[in-house]
């Protein structure tokens, strides 16, 4: 397992600990122009449910792996926040914003990967 592999497997694990909902891992390790290896997108029911996932990626990730976001937004309104772990941005969506994004279709060339709730 690569170390980019064992990243992401600690974010999923992080995000199932506080029950993100529609959970993927975007692999986009095959395409020419992506901005990253790796997206991982879920989504939460509300501010506090999309705050709690968040904080408990980054808390899981660091507590795990030793390995800290080189940056993070979008914790002052929890519509969506993003976390950036290099070649991996996580998305921690609340349903209707993702729904309007809808990253999962600008990617749907990358090989798409959905994990059950």
């Amino acid at each position: 397992m690569t170390e980019n592999e064992q990243i992401v497997s600690k974010i999923v694990e992080g995000i199932q600990e506080r029950k993100g909902k529609e959970l993927v891992v975007v692999n986009m390790t095959k395409l020419k122009e992506s901005p990253c290896n790796y997206f991982v997108i879920c989504e939460g029911d509300s501010n506090v449910h999309v705050n709690a996932i968040a904080l408990s990626i980054k808390d899981y990730v660091r507590e795990q792996i030793k390995i800290k976001p080189y940056a993070t937004d979008g914790f002052e309104n929890c519509q969506w926040i993003a976390m950036d772990y290099g070649q991996i941005i996580v998305h921690v969506f609340q349903r209707e914003t993702r729904a309007f994004y809808d990253l999962e279709h600008l990617w749907a060339d990358a090989n798409i990967k959905r994990i059950q709730d």
